[in-house]
């Protein structure tokens, strides 16, 4: 699962893959007119994702036909999908809570007036002295 994932932190890997799941599959030098990287470099991403079992190579006279296996996700989709079922909304959730009545006890949070201003403030002038109030 950490080579997919691996294989997936790239954007160029994951727009490869984009590109094999709607054409249904295409050669390195078909991809490379989509990326401004040569062939040679699309390669190496296609190598990283047949390592990581998300594409597969067949031989075709001359070309390499790369198609991608979408089962390969299916680990890392188990384990995000359990990542979210694993009550972690309802935990935060109740934390919320939690931090709210604290603060609703403590008296953070709520609306407050204002403090009076005294009738005579004392103003500052831009030199950054006192000066009388009018």
């Amino acid at each position: 699962m950490d080579l997919v994932f691996v294989a997936l932190a790239d954007a160029t890997r994951r727009r490869v893959l984009e590109l094999l799941a709607d054409e249904g599959g295409a050669t390195a030098t078909q991809l490379a007119g989509s990326f401004p990287v040569t062939r040679q470099a699309i390669a190496k991403h296609l190598q990283v994702l047949a390592d990581a079992g998300l594409a597969t190579s067949e031989r075709r006279g001359r070309e390499t036909q790369w198609t991608v296996t979408p089962q390969a996700l299916a680990p890392a989709i188990a384990w995000m999908t359990g990542l979210g079922e694993s009550g972690f909304d309802d935990r935060l959730a109740a934390l919320q809570r939690h931090l709210g009545e604290r603060s609703a006890e403590r008296g953070i949070g709520g609306i407050r007036s204002r403090p009076e201003t005294p009738a005579n403030p004392l103003r500052i002038a831009a030199s950054g002295r006192p000066t009388r109030p009018l």
